[in-house]
């Protein structure tokens, strides 16, 4: 007997970032990056990033003590100001060969300019966000390496 086909990933629709507080968050965010706030409760915000988005998630407890505790990678179309304005609103550089630092609950985040990676919106999505962007030849390489290559 076979074992069933198993769902594949196909992507992440969102992901949830725990915070201490939700405006307080919401603040500290915008001072970095410019986006759209797609909706707001008591325990939530929806920070929208084209087709997925952003879930701040009230946790209390997440109060930041200096210990990393979770990592995820933003996307961005241009991180040339990144250092600056992280700087700026408080946030702890984390030494080494990538763009991370802390955010005040103790969120890792790592900041990926699109044209350097093989992560890709598609063309209406872009279109719908109102960027252009491009793929530098490394991650065309990479994409075309997997059979991803744009036509």
């Amino acid at each position: 007997m076979t074992e069933a086909k198993k769902p594949k990933l196909v992507g992440i629709n969102h992901v949830a970032i725990e915070v201490g507080n939700i405006d307080e968050a919401l603040a500290w965010y915008a001072r970095i990056f410019d986006f759209t706030l797609r909706g707001k409760g008591e325990r939530n915000a929806f920070i929208d990033m084209g087709d997925q988005f952003i879930n701040l998630t009230l946790v209390p407890t997440a109060a930041h003590d200096g210990v990393e505790r979770r990592h995820i990678g933003f996307v961005v179309d241009d991180r040339t100001r990144i250092i600056e304005l992280a700087k700026a609103a408080g946030a702890r550089m984390v030494e080494g060969p990538f763009l991370d630092f802390l955010d005040p609950w103790g969120n890792r985040l790592e900041i990926i300019e699109y044209s350097n990676i093989q992560f890709t919106k598609a063309p209406h999505v872009l279109r719908g966000m109102g960027l252009a962007l491009a793929k530098n030849d490394k991650a065309k390489k990479e994409l075309a390496d997997k059979g991803m290559a744009a036509e």
